[in-house]
């Protein structure tokens, strides 16, 4: 059965966007990082938020621009959306977080269904079907923007410690949820 894993690069101060889902401030940090390049041959489906999919993109201006991972994946995206229409090109476009996250986890196999989008991460989370997070630590303070997750009032989560890498742009933090 597929592990649904929510993976972000994130700003030391916790934001994975900046002010109105900026994500230029990524494009100086996208190095080469051996968890994520043996990670991304293992996802079977990505599970994708409508802001996330039609928003900014840190590869913008280049051949790899409107690519999951800049190019280096290609599968069945599933995308939360409140309008959703026809599928195109492997994209099928789904009314609700529990409907996608069934969809993509049959897709997926025995693989990961990545989640991109905060919102959505944080419904999974809610529907108790997240299972895992990946944040990529940049050396940036960003002060605003789309925190990883933003839940007031929520009560804590308790997460257990997978792994812990470096590289020289980054910290890759693994979690998996225990609670």
């Amino acid at each position: 059965m597929a592990t649904t894993l929510y993976s972000a690069t994130m700003s030391l101060d916790g934001f994975i966007a900046g002010p109105d889902g900026d994500m230029s401030w990524l494009t100086p940090h996208i190095a080469p990082n051996p968890l994520v390049d043996d990670l991304i041959p293992r996802i079977g489906a990505l599970l994708v938020g409508n802001r996330t999919f039609g928003g900014d993109d840190p590869y913008r201006g280049t051949d790899r621009a409107g690519k999951p991972f800049g190019g280096g994946w290609d599968g069945p995206q599933f995308v939360v959306t409140h309008h959703p229409r026809p599928p195109a090109d492997g994209i099928t476009f789904v009314p609700d977080v529990a409907t996608a996250v069934t969809a993509a986890r049959a897709a997926a196999g025995d693989g990961y269904v990545n989640i991109l989008g905060a919102d959505i991460a944080r419904q999974c989370l809610t529907l108790g079907e997240l299972d895992e997070i990946l944040t990529i630590i940049a050396p940036v303070l960003l002060g605003s923007g789309t925190r990883l997750f933003d839940a007031p009032g929520t009560p804590p989560v308790q997460l257990e410690q997978v792994s812990v890498t470096h590289t020289p742009k980054a910290i890759n933090t693994w979690m998996r949820i225990i609670n």
